[in-house]
């Protein structure tokens, strides 16, 4: 599965997992760093006009939660599923375009 062109990428993961493997060394889209408590919360800071928002963690387990809980708050948010390895596995096997950073597939069924 693939990142949308225009997505905001939403890191949920621990800032030494994020630190280990930044998502930005994966994709060209914008990443932003939110906790899982401050999407609960209702004090992400994130907006619509960061178009639609991409939610991963580690494994895929909490990123489910915390897109029902932005879209709730009304932004497009959809989790991607399997985590920071699939998005992996997914970049890897990707055959032409333009490479890990800067893939603008549509994401199909995200």
């Amino acid at each position: 599965m693939t990142l949308p062109e225009g997505a905001t990428v939403i890191d949920l993961r621990p800032d030494d997992l994020r630190a280990a493997e930044p998502l930005g060394d994966l994709t060209a889209l914008p990443v932003r760093a939110v906790s899982l408590q401050a999407i609960e919360d209702g004090a992400h800071g994130l907006t619509p006009d960061l178009g639609p928002l991409i939610v991963i963690c580690e494994r895929g387990v909490r990123s489910g939660l915390a897109a029902r809980y932005l879209s709730a708050d009304g932004l497009d948010a959809r989790a991607y599923p399997g985590g920071v390895p699939a998005l992996r596995a997914a970049l890897r096997g990707e055959a032409g375009g333009n490479g890990p950073r800067g893939d603008a597939s549509h994401p199909g069924g995200l």
